[in-house]
């Protein structure tokens, strides 16, 4: 009996993560690139009730005794699917179609994010640099920030299929700076390491960063300006599972509430 007090309480200690984590996710369904996550469990290792496999006439049964110990969590993993197309009025608004991530500066840090929601900044050399609300410095292909004349109005134009930048002049011809914004994939994103501020950080789980502009067998995302990419998350789905993780908590407090009793009884019987 006490090992039923002992699952039901790390199935409690689960359900808590996985309600934890529902509950992020709808706190961040407004979020501008957020990516929905899902709590995945494990078993506890198991405990033999029977030191030999035979019965009673030495012959080999089919199967085993054995009981589990319960639950834990084995990951909680990031749902990397495209997020819906919002129209923005911002010409700094971008939207990455594809597996592609920005690449943003923070001091000598480098992060990867798919929040597309920049804008201009001062820089010490008259001009403006494109970072993001933190501001953090956007990236181009050669690590160096994106930047346009101080001079130059807000208007810019991103090439969608390769990121080369360019600004309006007072005479509405537009002339190329020579950047491109750098679009970074990963052998595997679902291991990237989030740190708050919709950034990720690479891992030894994501691999290296690859860059999509000369890596051999990569597909090229595109960038769509005058767009955000919004959450990923599905309010029903999530609400849905809240459901079932609440339920599920509640069976393992019934669990530990019917092994009390059982208990009670047990020491009753002495009387």
């Amino acid at each position: 009996m006490m090992r039923s007090l002992w699952s039901a309480a790390s199935g409690m200690k689960g359900q808590q993560t996985s309600v934890d984590t529902i509950a992020n996710n709808l706190a961040n369904v407004n979020t501008t690139g957020f990516k929905a996550k899902s709590t995945q469990f494990k078993t506890l290792l198991y405990q033999t009730m029977q030191a030999t496999s035979t019965n009673g006439q030495g012959e080999t049964k089919p199967t085993s005794a054995q009981v589990g110990l319960g639950t834990r969590v084995a990951s909680i993993n990031s749902n990397f699917t495209q997020g819906a197309q919002l129209a923005n009025e911002s010409p700094t608004a971008m939207c990455i179609i594809g597996d592609g991530f920005f690449a943003v500066q923070d001091g000598d840090e480098v992060h990867y994010t798919r929040n597309g929601n920049f804008t201009w900044a001062l820089d010490n050399q008259n001009g403006k640099i494109l970072t993001t609300a933190e501001g953090y410095k956007v990236l181009d292909q050669a690590g160096r920030p994106i930047s346009i004349p101080a001079t130059s109005g807000d208007d810019f134009a991103v090439n969608a299929d390769d990121g080369s930048v360019s600004y309006k002049n007072p005479d509405g011809t537009y002339t190329a700076t020579g950047q491109s914004i750098a679009l970074y994939q990963f052998t595997n994103r679902v291991g990237l390491e989030a740190i708050g501020e919709n950034l990720y950080d690479e891992s030894e789980a994501s691999g290296e960063p690859m860059a999509e502009w000369n890596t051999q067998g990569v597909t090229r995302s595109s960038i769509v300006q005058y767009y955000l990419e919004g959450s990923n998350v599905n309010v029903a789905d999530e609400m849905v599972n809240l459901i079932i993780s609440q339920r599920a908590y509640e069976m393992n407090s019934k669990a530990i509430t019917t092994s009390d009793t059982m208990l009670e009884e047990a020491n009753n019987l002495k009387r």
